[in-house]
């Protein structure tokens, strides 16, 4: 038998179990197979599943746009927040209906949610395993008596463990293969001016979705192409900036929230002049290749930022030592079969949004969450998993660039916000470098730089910096313009960590779409060693959120970054539209001193030689945690990087400390004072 006869019969294997799975759960409704409480569950769940293997079945998509709306409305219906108190996804109300059974069944309404996207991207095959995974259960409580609690955790794991090699083997291969083009079809063949093919993507499209895309109809070609090329061109400098070269490379991984469009199609065409073919994949649907409620890949609507928050830890159900060698294996094997894409792979190009109501979780005592030692195996796990991506896309060769724009969310003056957000994300470059620059030369002449507070802002610390043994060749900060990190507007360093300490305190900051109230951090020899904020009614509450969200339970966290932002203007456009609490962290780390908690900004690229404009390299790449991956990688990495800011006006003073003890202020007030900097108040003095 050939190669070409083996996947036909394949392909024939793999449909008769899909229809004989399909058939069966079309039986299902109205059967009365299933006791009470359990009954409702499967009835409830068959009707979705037979909605998406229409979908999938379907050769024809040319429906009206409310026939598209109305079935983007049923596939997401359960989990919006109007209805989410009595699905069977939340996992409170599955405790409540079914008792004991409630978690599992809560994860597994999620892991079949997945079907969605199996059914619009036509994947047989994990469409298949899915509905046979809802058959398996359902066929243990048609029985004469039902099934344990402990048996239905067994089919999950199970199933998990089966498909995990499968599952791994694609979600890698469309992170690099270009062949896998379901979403870069849609955005280069569509009609753009007729919104019904946003719904093509299976995702949940809300308002913001629709009328960012209307919005971007409404400009010009022109407009929409110099949008494209901050974009792309930050990219390109990327790797220009960090000496790599970018001929080698022959993929991009763009990321995007749908409604960008007509932007991506402009930055595709531009990318592909510098040699490089897009792959746009969608975030995961498998629960074993998810990382807690991040998405990461092209996304629609968050139908309900709780739900995510829900099922955030959700493979506590199934991770154990002996699944996470098995993930790791699966993930090696994956990429050894697709070294050759993932040797020209260049990295990611991300467009991020901000806007969205801000989002306070509440606390949900039914989900599934790990154990102490489950959260030490997740934390090692993530680390080797890094390891893995970093041999067969090596740091030192990839880049990256992301930008953010402001979704309909934000308010009334969405478009005079929009067009300020592409404005600062223009500024001058050459004005800021040389602006940077002038802040740069005052922190290298010491070694010690004090932070502090205003007002009701209690911040007290003090930062150590690393000694330059060549001052006139060496240099502690980067000068950080529009290339990776856009828009510009910074200097950043690695601070040392003996005796780096003290007090940061934050009245109200937003962190990866999440608020935190009264946020303090306390750090001794530059790691936390006491935290609190003010989020809950419990200490333990609080403490919980900060291990969960900033801390990802590490028990010792480093300051990665000391950083100055310098983006007045950022600043100002927050405080004129009253949308601070809703900037990103990409912006809001460019209006004010920002500490980032983790791993540095060099982290798996320290041994590589990094240079700022004015030909000095930056040698504060390391600090005394990620120095020890030259004896035990295992122990140089936190797997995280999470940025928190000080606005302006909660700021007291930065000013550095010289060797005969004198203080030279950066920073007073609230205002630059340093001397040619002064040109950064100007937003402030017209605000």
């Amino acid at each position: 038998m050939d190669k070409e006869e083996g996947k036909l019969e394949l392909d024939e294997l793999l449909m008769e179990r899909y229809e004989l799975a399909r058939d069966r759960i079309r039986e299902i409704p109205g059967e009365k197979a299933v006791p009470e409480p359990f009954a409702g569950f499967f009835e409830k769940q068959a009707l979705f599943l037979i909605k998406t293997t229409e979908i999938l079945e379907r050769t024809e998509d040319d429906l009206s746009l409310e026939e598209w709306q109305q079935e983007n409305r049923f596939l997401y219906e359960d989990i919006l927040p109007d209805n989410y108190a009595d699905s069977y996804a939340n996992p409170a109300a599955a405790v409540r209906m079914l008792g004991a059974y409630g978690r599992t069944f809560a994860f597994t309404a999620c892991e079949l949610r997945g079907a969605v996207a199996f059914a619009y991207e036509k994947r047989w095959w994990d469409m298949t395993v899915l509905l046979e995974l809802f058959l398996q259960l359902y066929g243990e409580f048609c029985g004469e008596e039902i099934p344990s609690e402990k048996t239905v955790r067994k089919i999950i794991e199970s199933y998990i463990s089966d498909y995990a090699q499968e599952m791994i083997d694609y979600r890698v291969r469309e992170q690099v293969d270009p062949e896998l083009d379901f979403a870069v079809r849609i955005i280069m063949d569509s009609d753009l001016t007729d919104l019904r093919y946003l719904y093509r993507f299976g995702e949940y499209i809300s308002e913001n979705e629709y009328r960012t895309a209307e919005f971007l109809n409404s400009l010009s070609q022109e407009e929409i192409d110099a949008m494209a090329s901050t974009y792309t061109e930050g990219y390109r400098k990327g790797f220009e900036n960090g000496r790599k070269d970018l001929r080698k490379k022959k993929t991009v991984d763009i990321r995007y929230n749908l409604g960008f469009e007509r932007m991506i199609r402009a930055a595709v065409l531009q990318f592909e002049d510098m040699g490089l073919r897009p792959v746009i994949f969608r975030h995961a649907p498998h629960i074993v290749n998810r990382r807690n409620q991040r998405r990461n890949g092209f996304t629609g609507g968050y139908a309900n930022p709780q739900y995510d928050y829900d099922h955030r830890q959700d493979s506590a159900l199934f991770l154990t030592e002996e699944f996470a060698v098995h993930k790791k294996r699966a993930l090696q094997n994956a990429y050894e079969k697709v070294k050759e894409l993932a040797k020209v792979h260049a990295g990611p190009a991300v467009v991020e949004t901000f806007g969205e109501t801000p989002f306070v979780p509440a606390a949900c005592e039914d989900s599934i969450l790990f154990t102490t030692e489950q959260q030490k195996l997740n934390v090692r796990t993530d680390n080797d998993t890094t390891q893995i991506i970093n041999r067969y896309i090596p740091g030192d060769e990839r880049s990256f660039t992301i930008i953010a724009y402001p979704l309909p969310q934000i308010g009334g003056q969405y478009e005079e916000i929009f067009r300020d957000i592409v404005r600062i994300n223009t500024l001058d470059y050459e004005k800021y470098q040389k602006i940077q620059q002038t802040m740069i030369d005052t922190l290298d002449s010491c070694e010690w730089v004090e932070v502090k507070g205003r007002g009701d802002n209690e911040t007290d610390l003090l930062i150590h910096l690393h000694p330059l043994e060549k001052p006139d060749k060496q240099t502690n900060f980067e000068n950080c313009l529009a290339d990776v990190n856009i828009p510009l507007g910074e200097v950043f360093t690695t601070p040392m960590m003996a005796g780096t300490g003290g007090l940061l305190h934050v009245q109200k900051v937003y962190l990866s779409g999440l608020e935190f109230r009264d946020l303090r951090l306390v750090f001794d020899c530059g790691q936390v060693i006491e935290y609190s904020c003010a989020n809950f009614e419990s200490e333990e509450e609080n403490r919980k959120y900060i291990e969960d969200n900033i801390l990802f339970h590490h028990p010792r966290i480093a300051m990665g970054e000391f950083a100055i932002g310098t983006n007045t203007a950022a600043y100002v456009c927050g405080r004129k539209y009253g949308i601070e609490d809703r900037m990103p962290i990409l912006i809001a780390e460019k209006t004010g001193p920002h500490f980032a908690v983790g791993d540095t900004c060099y982290s798996w690229e320290e041994d590589r030689a990094v240079y700022n404009p004015d030909g000095k390299e930056i040698i504060a790449r390391d600090n005394e945690i990620s120095e020890m991956r030259k004896d035990d990688v295992s122990l140089a990495y936190f797997g995280c990087h999470t940025d928190i800011t000080i606005p302006y006006d909660e700021l007291g003073s930065i000013s550095v400390i010289r060797d005969d003890g004198d203080m030279v202020p950066i920073i007073e007030n609230g205002r630059f004072v340093l001397p040619g900097t002064e040109e950064l108040n100007i937003p402030l003095d017209n605000m």
